[in-house]
């Protein structure tokens, strides 16, 4: 082949399908080159190592408190002597008010506002990577995160569980029971319920973070604004207000745990979750990428 028919063949166009093709496995190791950042780095695994030794804390002192014949037998506490799957149930209502957001806002912090503050946001850009698709990645490994923190404190309180207290039948709140496998099941809802209540608070850290270059800034705002629902939630003459605030639904899973298992709460929940991801991640998009970076 001649110098001339093999620079026509180089520059002939890619078929569609392979630029597809090529582009989709470029941002899948970009991805994968995100979330394995996040997970690799030492804060995030402390943060990880903390939030998975709240249910082993509470396995503790339920087995030491049941031992001295001071334990309750009421609500999830009481649960947990019954069956080892409620120290799971239990650590889940303790960490997504405070402590799930917390490990959020840590993460979302560094998404855009990191990158722009040591200065290799500029240099994404230029790969090119594109932004909206540079967002996209961001997203899905905040999504990631958000699955991997709930499901770490969840599988933290079933080996707790199965170490300290009974396995078996489930007995739920309701006073039925449901088979070992049946709470299993429930629990992943619950994991997956709170997964998409993280992912909507991380959906508002990300358009902060794309409002500024400090990455501190950003995850005390990210926390500060889940704090603030918090707080509004909590107060009963606001209570007109409390439908529009994520944080008035982070808990309403409690139809899991009861037969029939019914999906109002949870529906409800999810549905306020997605139109805050829709919304925050929309600000957000329109915020970056008519962003001028210079950093």
């Amino acid at each position: 082949m001649s110098a001339v028919e093999m620079s026509a063949v180089e520059l002939a166009p890619k078929p569609f399908a392979e630029t597809r093709f090529r582009r989709f496995a470029i941002g899948g190791r970009f991805l994968l080159s995100e979330v394995g950042m996040i997970l690799r780095r030492r804060r995030n695994q402390l943060m990880l190592l903390a939030l998975m030794a709240i249910p082993v804390i509470i396995g503790a002192a339920v087995k030491a408190t049941s031992r001295s014949g001071n334990q309750s037998s009421d609500g999830l506490i009481g649960g947990i002597t019954d069956n080892g799957i409620f120290v799971s149930f239990t650590a889940l209502v303790v960490v997504i008010p405070v402590f799930l957001p917390m490990a959020v806002s840590v993460v979302v912090g560094e998404s855009v506002a990191g990158e722009a503050n040591t200065g290799t946001l500029r240099y994404l850009l230029a790969v090119p990577v594109g932004r909206t698709r540079l967002l996209v990645v961001k997203f899905a490994a905040l999504a990631v995160w958000c699955m991997t923190i709930a499901a770490a404190v969840a599988a933290a309180g079933l080996v707790t569980g199965f170490v300290l207290f009974p396995v078996g039948r489930v007995t739920l709140l309701s006073g039925t029971q449901t088979s070992f496998t049946g709470g299993l099941g429930r629990l992943l809802l619950v994991v997956g319920y709170a997964a998409v209540m993280m992912l909507a608070i991380g959906a508002m850290g990300l358009f902060i973070s794309t409002l500024t270059e400090v990455p501190i800034a950003a995850m005390a705002a990210t926390l500060g604004v889940a704090i603030v629902m918090q707080v509004l939630a909590a107060v009963p003459q606001l209570h007109s207000f409390h439908r529009l605030l994520i944080s008035h639904y982070l808990l309403d899973f409690g139809d899991v745990l009861r037969d029939p298992l019914t999906f109002g709460g949870l529906a409800k929940g999810v549905l306020v979750g997605l139109a805050y991801i829709a919304i925050f991640w929309s600000l957000a998009w329109a915020r970056f990428t008519t962003k001028d970076v210079s950093s």
